[in-house]
C-alpha cells in the first residue's frame, strides 16, 4: 500500500489495480468507500480495456473470437510501482502472455496520482507497444460514501451537475449492455439528481454526449463534500440496486457497453478508442474534497 499525504488529505494506493483504497481529511475523516463485501467489494477499480460489458463476455478481433468479464482486467492485475514523490506516485501494467489470452495487444498502462491541497487527480495513460492499432475503452470507478447516511438507512442521496436542463442518458441493463437505438432523458431540477435505492432498477445512471463536466455529492444542507471533475463522453453514477448501500460511484468513461445483439469486431464497438503504433492516449478525472 503506497501513501501520499500533505496539510489537507492523506491518499493510499494499492499496486492490486493501481486502485485507490482510501482518502481522509486531515480530521481522519474518510470519503472513499470501504469496500464491505455485503454491499460492494471494490473502492474505485480502473477499467480497462473495456467499459462495462461485451455481449456474452466475448469479442473479436480480425475474426478471432476472445473473453472478457465486466470492465476487464486491469482491475485484478499487479501493478508495479515506477516512481514515488511527496506529493505523486505512478504504476504501470505491461503486456504478458496472460493479458495476450484475452486482449491480443501489446500496451503499457500507467496510472499516476497526484495530491494538490484537497484535490487529488487520477491520470491515465495508455501507450501502444504494438506494430499494429490497438483499441481500447478506459474508465474510472470511484465509490463515495454518502453523506448524512448511516449502515442501514434508507439509501438517499443528491448529486448536482453542472448542466440546468434535463440530460439524456443511455437505456442500460444490469447486464453491462445497452439500447442504443432509445435515449432517456433524466428529468433533474436544476441539474439536481435525487437518488434512492429505487434509481438503480435500470443498473447505472449513464449521462453521454459530453452533457456534463462536474458533479457535486451534496451533504444535506446542500454544501459539496466531493466534487469530480472530468471531461470525458460518459460520466455514470451507479450504486447497486436493492441493498440500500451508503454509497455511490462517481464514474468518467472514455467508452460503453456493448449495445444488444452487437457481434462486429473489437475496434468498431461503441465509443472505441484508437492508437497507431507509437502513439499515446492520457485522459483521466479529479476529485475535489470539500
Amino acid at each position: 500500500m503506497i501513501e501520499l499525504k500533505n496539510e489537507e488529505l492523506t491518499i493510499l494506493i494499492s499496486e492490486i489495480g493501481a486502485e485507490l483504497q482510501s482518502i481522509k481529511d486531515a480530521t481522519g475523516k474518510e470519503y472513499l468507500w470501504q469496500a464491505d463485501p455485503e454491499y460492494w467489494p471494490r473502492h474505485s477499480p480502473i477499467l480497462f480495456p473495456i467499459v462495462c460489458s461485451v455481449n456474452n463476455d466475448t469479442y473479436r478481433v480480425d475474426g478471432e473470437e476472445y473473453h472478457l468479464p465486466r470492465h476487464g482486467f486491469a482491475r485484478d492485475r499487479e501493478f508495479r510501482l515506477l516512481y514515488q514523490l511527496e506529493d505523486e506516485v505512478a504504476f504501470q501494467l505491461l503486456w504478458d502472455d496472460e493479458t495476450l489470452k484475452v486482449y491480443p495487444y501489446l500496451f503499457a498502462l500507467t496510472i499516476t496520482y497526484t495530491l494538490d491541497g484537497k484535490t487529488v487527480s487520477v491520470e491515465w495513460q495508455v501507450d501502444n507497444l504494438d506494430e499494429d492499432e490497438i483499441h481500447f475503452q478506459i474508465g474510472g470507478h470511484p465509490a463515495f460514501n454518502i453523506p448524512d447516511m448511516n449502515k442501514g438507512d434508507v439509501q438517499h442521496g443528491r448529486i448536482q451537475l453542472d448542466a440546468n436542463a434535463p440530460v439524456y442518458r443511455y437505456t442500460s441493463f444490469i447486464d453491462g449492455t445497452h439500447d442504443m437505438t432509445e435515449d432517456l432523458v433524466e428529468t433533474t431540477e436544476d441539474g439536481m439528481i435525487n437518488f434512492t435505492d429505487e434509481t438503480w432498477n435500470k443498473d447505472s445512471i449513464q449521462i453521454h454526449r459530453c452533457q456534463t463536466t462536474q458533479a457535486d455529492i451534496l451533504d444535506k444542507e446542500g454544501k459539496p463534500v466531493v466534487t469530480v471533475y472530468y471531461e470525458t463522453p460518459v460520466c455514470a453514477f451507479w450504486s447497486p440496486y436493492k441493498k440500500n448501500a451508503p454509497f455511490v460511484c462517481v464514474e468518467p468513461w472514455y467508452g460503453v457497453g456493448d449495445y444488444r445483439g452487437f457481434d462486429g469486431e473489437f475496434r468498431d464497438k461503441p465509443l472505441m478508442n484508437h492508437l497507431l503504433p507509437g502513439a499515446s492516449f492520457v485522459g483521466g478525472y479529479m476529485i475535489e474534497i470539500g
